[in-house]
């Protein structure tokens, strides 16, 4: 009797064709207002993260987001992260707000 070499156990996988949409910035964050006040302080800090020290992938972020009543243009209320420790910071302040929490 013969091998069965490519028989499949179980269901066939499911392929999606649903594609989840690229991210896109807000519209505030491309003003030319939000792009100066960060070129500004890239300028008066030095362009490094102000938690890790990483030049890499800098971005401006609000200490208090915005979605929680964090001032817009606020130079107190913006640091400069990089990427990694803006993903970091961002989900962390997203569980807080999951639970309640502001």
């Amino acid at each position: 009797m013969g091998k069965l070499t490519n028989a499949r156990i179980g269901p066939a996988p499911v392929r999606s064709s649903l594609r989840v949409p690229p991210k896109t910035a807000e519209s505030f964050y491309l003003s030319p207002e939000w792009r100066q006040l960060v070129a500004r302080i890239r300028r008066e800090r030095g362009a490094w993260c102000q938690r890790c020290g990483s030049n890499h992938r800098l971005i401006g972020d609000h200490i208090v987001e915005r979605k929680d009543g964090g001032a817009d243009l606020d130079p107190d209320n913006i640091e400069l992260l990089c990427h990694r420790c803006h993903q970091r910071k961002t989900a962390q302040a997203q569980a807080k707000r999951a639970r309640g929490e502001t």
